[in-house]
């Protein structure tokens, strides 16, 4: 008699309820804005959010019951890589929108490609490092052609310009090879690559490198790159121990710029104080729990890969957006997964919690 598959339920409430509060979150952020904007709406970010999060939980309810290793299709895998780079082209190719080139536009929706490419590579790597299973430290036939690929794809991402995607998008593959058992020397190639592509995109770029110099001392220029890190800090500050009451945030009232999307932590940091920030960061460590628990329960070496890159792709995004807010990083674009004002990233991440559910369910 075949087993009865169990979901996850644990890492399903946590997902479930971050989505939850990432709504009302959004709504405390962004009601102020909407109505007083140019949208003259105070339900204008929700309603969108609050689609996107349909979409994101069917879609993630229909992976549970679809069988990951199903995905482990070569038919699948590489069109889904040719999509994701026209995708970017497409986006470098599109009007831009903040100065920046990173989303298509469909008459009335976007799509942000750097999401979706996200998730393929870590579909692709799952596949790739699964197929050259004890074969990861072949220079020539593993570790080159992946270098190749997400090279091109971080390349264009860095175009548009998205340099937080681009360092996310990093630390999963760091994260997926060396979990793989790839050679640990083999990791100071990327290191030393980084040193001139840190010249050229850092250092010779006079807005990223000022705002390493403003990371370093938000004082420096208060009223402009060093505006956002000075009033996140105000917002966490207020927020003392138990915050100020939900929906009472000041800084949210058009002095911390995104509060509803990158910098939502900090609205959360305010509104809730410490008690509610600390909360949320137990939540994305029960996902890094249960996440990791699937993988080194899983049975074959595709579903563990699978598991361990969007975990890594979920909580990592997690940690760094924190420590934006947090002044422990310099700015960068980079969304709090599940929580943050944005479509396309949450119907993302819904999609790899999915997969993440479908794992644990076949894992003994």
């Amino acid at each position: 008699m075949s087993r009865k598959l169990q979901s996850d339920k644990i890492l399903f409430g946590v997902v479930v309820g971050l989505v939850l509060f990432g709504l009302l979150m959004v709504y405390s952020a962004s009601a102020e804005m909407g109505a007083e904007g140019k949208h003259h709406d105070s339900y204008y970010f929700i309603v969108r959010q609050l689609a996107s999060a349909v979409i994101g939980l069917v879609c993630m309810a229909r992976l549970m019951s679809f069988d990951y290793r199903r995905l482990r299709n070569p038919l699948l895998v590489f069109p889904a890589v040719g999509l994701q780079l026209i995708l970017l082209l497409a986006a470098l190719l599109s009007p831009p929108l903040h100065n920046a080139h990173r989303w298509v536009h469909v008459q009335s929706f976007s799509i942000e490609p750097s999401e979706i490419s996200k998730l393929v590579l870590v579909l692709f790597l799952a596949y790739f490092l699964d197929l050259r299973k004890g074969e990861v430290n072949d220079l020539a036939h593993t570790v080159a052609p992946l270098g190749l690929l997400v090279g091109l794809t971080v390349a264009l991402v860095l175009k548009q310009p998205d340099f937080g995607t681009a360092l996310a998008i990093l630390f999963v593959v760091l994260a997926m090879l060396f979990s793989s058992g790839t050679r640990l020397s083999y990791f100071g190639l990327p290191a030393v690559a980084a040193l001139p592509l840190f010249y050229f995109f850092v250092y010779r770029v006079p807005w990223r490198w000022s705002r390493i110099q403003v990371f370093l001392d938000p004082t420096l220029d208060p009223l402009g790159k060093g505006y956002q890190p000075l009033q996140a800090k105000i917002a966490v500050a207020t927020g003392g121990i138990t915050g100020v009451g939900l929906m009472e945030g000041r800084e949210k009232l058009f002095w911390l710029p995104d509060g509803h999307s990158d910098y939502i932590f900090g609205v959360i940091s305010e509104e809730l104080g410490f008690v509610g920030a600390f909360l949320l960061v137990v939540l994305f460590a029960i996902i890094l729990w249960r996440g990791l628990r699937a993988a080194s329960r899983c049975k074959d070496n595709f579903g563990r890969l699978l598991a361990i890159g969007f975990t890594a792709l979920i909580v990592g995004q997690a940690l760094v957006n924190m420590s934006v807010v947090l002044s422990l990083l310099p700015a960068k674009g980079l969304p709090l997964p599940l929580v943050s004002c944005g479509g396309t990233a949450l119907v993302i991440d819904l999609l790899a919690v999915g997969v993440l559910l479908n794992i644990s369910q076949r894992a003994t």
